[in-house]
């Protein structure tokens, strides 16, 4: 676990220092690195018969990617609760700034394979983006699965460049439980979240104020899904030969945390 703890520093610190801007972090906050992420691609690359180098360079260019989506999320926010132009002006370029220091590092290497796989990614994450912020989905299954995608299509195109399907489907409902943590602790907390608003859409698209039956319907939606996708990634832990402490660690954490999310809820209730 320690050489994992050391790789995923060293890897943190090599980001944090490429999507360093003088000039932005004046304006915006530092970039948000998920470490979750982070553990996730390098326990999947660790797998891989590469270089350490390679490996290196797949995990660094794949969180930019990811920090880049993630920065042109928050500007999607910021226009729906009507925030400060300057401030999304300055987020655009932030995530055009982290676009341009993955393809950066792409281009340094000749990979055609990986580039597609990363290309086709990006472009599932922003298609589902599009769906999700529009609550274009027509049903709440299609609702879940935008969700999905938007969280984890880089890492299922990683592990279907090496065929590694159940890292894929580990990390992929993994990630899509985190999320859909992170959705219901907003929902309880201020009354609203852009998964809970196209599932309220889809589920009561006539009212306007829901009571409190029929938000807890919602949040047992949410837990169904959440439940569901528990049982995936114990399945897939099962089958793969072997998986470091530090990320067995943070799933027993991301459960924990489900589970507190929902009696913090009942309390309150």
């Amino acid at each position: 676990m320690h050489d994992v703890k050391i790789k995923l520093a060293d890897i943190k610190e090599q980001i944090e220092k490429k999507v360093h801007h003088p000039y932005l972090l004046r304006y915006i906050d530092s970039p948000y690195i998920d470490e979750d992420k982070l553990l996730l691609l390098i326990s999947i690359l660790d797998e891989l018969k590469i270089s350490d180098n390679k490996a290196e360079k797949y995990a660094i260019t794949t969180m930019l990617i990811q920090i880049a989506l993630d920065t042109h999320e928050l500007v999607m926010n910021d226009e729906t609760e009507g925030g400060d132009l300057k401030n999304r002006q300055l987020t655009v370029l932030a995530g055009v700034y982290y676009s341009g220091l993955y393809y950066k590092i792409l281009a340094a290497f000749d990979d055609i394979a990986m580039i597609r796989a990363l290309a086709d990614g990006i472009k599932d994450v922003n298609e589902h983006k599009i769906s999700l912020y529009q609550k274009a989905p027509e049903a709440v299954e299609s609702l879940m699965n935008s969700v999905k995608k938007i969280e984890a299509a880089l890492f299922e195109k990683l592990a279907d460049v090496y065929s590694k399907t159940e890292w894929r489907e580990l990390a992929s409902n993994l990630l899509f439980i985190k999320r859909l943590i992170a959705e219901k602790e907003q929902f309880i907390n201020y009354g609203t979240s852009i998964v809970f608003e196209a599932l309220k859409k889809l589920t009561f698209p006539k009212v306007k104020k829901m009571s409190a039956e029929q938000q807890n319907y919602l949040l047992l939606i949410c837990d169904r899904y959440i439940d569901f996708s528990k049982n995936l990634v114990d399945q897939y832990l099962l089958k793969l030969p072997f998986v470091n402490e530090l990320l067995e660690q943070r799933i027993h954490y991301i459960y924990n945390h489900s589970q507190s999310v929902a009696k913090t809820f009942v309390e309150e209730g």
